[in-house]
């Protein structure tokens, strides 16, 4: 069973290793973090928040309600408009157990491409809540938290809300 990995783990900052070849674990796992994401009423779970240091997620778009299982996700362009919104993280809790939320600005549009799940090379332009979700969980591949597109002040005052729960 997976484990959620938790802000402060070191896991959630390390770059994540290319995928070489689709085996059945990681097919077993992307299932798995599915299933971890919509039981905890999330959108998209990257495999470094379950303690996995490698290339993959899962996203689902919450209008449509499509699941995406990306392997090697790479966004490989993005679009001028930005816009901010409110952004939480499954595996930045408050004292409450809740994710905390802060207004982040992304851009409004990208292009990512990736494998799915059958090997097969994959394409979209995603905007508006795609985009954003495609975003954050990419940058956690890359060891990168929401947390740290917020000013130093910002940052410290949401993790004072984050360390209350350790």
């Amino acid at each position: 069973m997976l484990q959620m990995k938790l802000c402060g783990d070191l896991v959630l900052r390390t770059k994540c290793a290319e995928v070489t070849e689709i085996t059945p674990e990681i097919l077993k796992t992307m299932d798995e973090m599915v299933d971890m994401m919509r039981s905890q009423n999330g959108v998209g779970l990257a495999a470094p928040q379950v303690g996995i240091l490698s290339r993959f997620l899962v996203m689902m778009d919450p209008d449509s309600e499509i699941v995406y299982r990306m392997i090697n996700p790479k966004i490989v362009s993005f679009g001028a408009t930005t816009r901010t919104m409110e952004e939480g993280c499954l595996s930045v809790l408050g004292a409450d157990g809740l994710p905390v939320y802060a207004n982040v600005t992304r851009p409004e549009e990208v292009v990512v491409e990736w494998t799915d799940e059958t090997g097969k090379q994959q394409m979209a332009q995603m905007s508006g809540l795609p985009a954003r979700i495609v975003q954050h969980e990419t940058d956690h591949l890359d060891g990168k938290l929401f947390v740290d597109y917020l000013s130093p002040v910002r940052r410290e005052m949401l993790m004072r809300k984050v360390r209350r729960k350790k």
